[in-house]
């Protein structure tokens, strides 16, 4: 939590200040401070957290240790979870607000047809267990028949396109992984003003090609576990022969894994401009039956369809038309088993009996991510009604937790970022005027939105039952596709919000031009309205800025201001651009977060040129924000060290190696502890902690990645 002064902590303010002073010779704004001879004003508050630092650490070898490695040695990471940091303490007081939202919901037997009463039937339904354990497979029993029921390829073809969900985003949440065959992404256009269809590429038990073709010990005995995990599911539903089956089923993932495209491909977006015709399906990409396909998928219709990923398209296509029916029979029912066992948006136990969600959790939750227990059902059933009605539930949270105030100084603090990164840009000396002219115009022309949306979800025709706890599942997942579905053919809504209320993210939307900053972000540690500015700007301003600058990152400068994949760059300026993002990358790529398994510089390139950028400018409205002022000295620290130890703090966190493997591979962040990091390519860091040559962390200063 926020460290607060106060008598319970005076002794170790004192003693933090002393050890902290020592740490550098004190700042011009630390020395600056006069000896006071009155009574002293009240102290702000600071908004910093001093007990989780190792102050056996020198911050010039290793801030994220520094500032964090006190809370790390001492915490331990809950046995229900992966992973812990600051972003959990805000998960955790989402979901305890969501509880009390919800308990009011069901106290008040809201009437019939009403959001209120979707809310509390499914809330009902997931805390049904006995129930559940009755039911068995019964929700899932028609589409296990109808797999039973193929009969010839195009069958197979209708069977993978009625499977298909929005459960995809290449830009805005950058999830490129479904265990569907395919998965929908429906946004504006990159080069035109009108929504399409993207067809992903998917069909994966396990995260990423890597699982199946990595020759890698870890990955070798994780591909056994995962057979086993295949066959015990397969028996528990009572599959005969299951020990062939999951072998055959595993050879075909294997086959489709060889087709995908790896993760730095999918993240060019130049790689992914491919409209096809949908008359063209056919040729470009023969075995599936695509006619079939799209009229199961709802998308008939469509002249165009974006084909993101071409060539495992074209592959997992072949593959449809060449390996034998009952093996990909054999495929999709234990991919329905598994969808309904494990619940891949919220990573935790399905609405399955207990028998089977055990299994799911055994290879999902403990073999990929290394978690000892599964979550209790409370929490995984808050979870799961917030994902299927986030914005009902979202307008309740917002409306009572997220005070107009607030609200306005986020927007306030947005519109000083804002201005910070207009002055950086013209300040830099490598760019043309041109090019500054452009990016300014797209800076300026951007749409902030903090807390929620201005307009929110229809769920009338969404039919929530408070006895059928994996049905309402499965019936939210088609109507979101259905709602995706809508949009096409529909003007354009620059406005549209991606994340829910209630969410802990935020996230920069280049194909509007725009950011959303969810309210549950919004609160702290991150964001505190009484604490003192350096805090504030230096976590949730971070946080602001990074978003900010997605908009011009390797992905977002790509785009103009009016969301158009369009190159608004002088050659000079390109090549500049690249050549520091590449020594970005190879900076990040020298960091080894597990032996033998280094970050992947160009993977992250994005969230590292954000990070970089982000609290560059974050920091320069922050100095601003002082009006010429010197800032006050709290607990022996000034302004600018609580600033960076703010930034460090946004970043602290505890990961199980599993669970961090898997993040390595399939993630386009680098891990927590590497991005605090970012502090060594700011000047004004080292003039705050006084980091010197010959310390693990020291760039020389022509060796500070400056992009933007």
């Amino acid at each position: 939590m926020p460290y607060r002064l106060n008598a319970l902590s005076l002794g170790l303010t004192l003693v933090l200040a002393g050890s902290l002073a020592a740490c550098k010779p004190a700042t011009n704004e630390t020395a600056s401070a006069p000896a006071q001879t009155t009574a002293p004003a009240a102290t702000p508050v600071s908004g910093i957290d001093l007990t989780g630092l190792d102050k056996t650490v020198k911050p010039g070898d290793d801030f994220d240790a520094f500032a964090n490695g006190g809370w790390r040695k001492n915490f331990e990471i809950p046995a229900d979870r992966s992973n812990y940091g600051a972003f959990t303490q805000l998960l955790e007081t989402a979901e305890k607000r969501n509880a009390e939202l919800i308990a009011e919901l069901a106290a008040g037997k809201p009437a019939a047809g009403t959001d209120a009463r979707r809310i509390a039937d499914f809330h009902t339904a997931y805390m049904d267990e006995a129930g559940t354990e009755k039911r068995g497979l019964q929700a899932l029993q028609p589409q296990l028949d109808a797999i039973g029921a193929i009969a010839s390829r195009s069958d197979l073809s209708r069977a993978f396109g009625a499977g298909v969900r929005a459960d995809t985003d290449p830009l805005n949440s950058t999830n490129f992984h479904t265990d569907n065959l395919f998965g929908v992404f429906v946004a504006k256009g990159l080069q035109e003003p009108a929504y399409v269809a993207t067809l992903m590429q998917g069909g994966l038990g396990m995260p990423d090609r890597e699982y199946y073709l990595s020759s890698d010990k870890e990955m070798v005995e994780t591909r056994k576990k995962y057979e086993t995990y295949v066959i015990a599911l397969l028996k528990q539903a009572g599959i005969a022969d299951a020990e062939s089956k999951a072998k055959a089923i595993i050879a075909l993932e294997t086959k489709i894994a060889k087709a995908h495209a790896p993760l730095v491909d999918s993240q060019n977006v130049h790689k992914a401009n491919n409209p096809w015709d949908t008359a063209a399906f056919a040729q470009r990409a023969p075995g599936i039956e695509w006619a079939a396909f799209f009229d199961a998928a709802g998308l008939a219709a469509q002249k165009k369809i974006v084909a993101w990923q071409p060539g495992a398209i074209t592959g997992i296509a072949r593959l449809v038309g060449s390996e034998p029916l009952p093996v990909w029979k054999d495929y999709l029912a234990f991919h329905a088993l598994d969808h309904a066992a494990w619940n891949q948006a919220l990573r935790g136990p399905g609405e399955l009996p207990k028998a089977y969600t055990d299994l799911a959790f055994g290879f999902h939750g403990t073999t990929l991510a290394g978690t000892p227990q599964a979550r209790e059902r409370g929490k995984r059933a808050l979870d799961a009604t917030s994902s299927a009605l986030g914005d009902a539930l979202g307008k309740l949270y917002a409306a009572k937790y997220f005070p107009a105030a607030s609200k306005a100084k986020v927007e306030e603090m947005v519109g000083n970022i804002l201005a910070a990164f207009d002055e950086r840009v013209d300040s830099l000396t490598w760019m043309t005027p041109q090019t500054k002219a452009k990016a300014r115009e797209k800076a300026k022309s951007m749409r902030v939105s903090v807390g929620y949306p201005e307009r929110w979800r229809d769920y009338s025709s969404l039919d929530i039952r408070p006895d059928d706890a994996l049905g309402n599942r499965l019936r939210a997942e088609l109507h979101e596709y259905r709602y995706q579905l809508s949009k096409l053919g529909q003007p354009v809504d620059n406005g549209e919000w991606w994340m829910t209320p209630q969410t802990v993210n935020a996230v920069q939307l280049p194909l509007q031009n725009a950011m959303n900053f969810p309210a549950a972000i919004l609160d702290k540690p991150f964001f505190d309205p009484n604490a003192d500015a350096a805090a504030n700007y230096g976590s949730i301003g971070a946080v602001i800025g990074h978003e900010i600058s997605h908009g011009f990152d390797d992905t977002g400068a790509e785009f103009d201001g009016q969301g158009r994949l369009a190159n608004w760059w002088t050659p000079a300026d390109t090549q500049h651009f690249q050549e520091a993002t590449k020594k970005l990358a190879d900076q990040y790529s020298a960091y080894e977060p597990l032996p033998g398994l280094r970050v992947n510089g160009k993977q992250t390139s994005g969230e590292n040129i954000a990070d970089v950028s982000g609290l560059t400018i974050a920091y320069m409205a922050y100095r601003k924000s002082l009006g010429g002022k010197q800032a006050p000295v709290i607990d022996g620290l000034s302004g600018d060290q609580r600033f960076f130890l703010a930034y460090a703090e946004t970043w602290r966190s505890k990961i199980r190696d599993a669970a961090l493997r898997q993040r390595i591979l399939t993630d386009g962040h680098a891990p927590a502890a590497q991005r605090a990091q970012t502090v060594r390519n700011i000047d004004a860091w080292y003039d705050a902690w006084g980091a010197k040559p010959g310390e693990k962390l020291y760039l020389a200063p022509a060796d500070r990645i400056k992009i933007w």
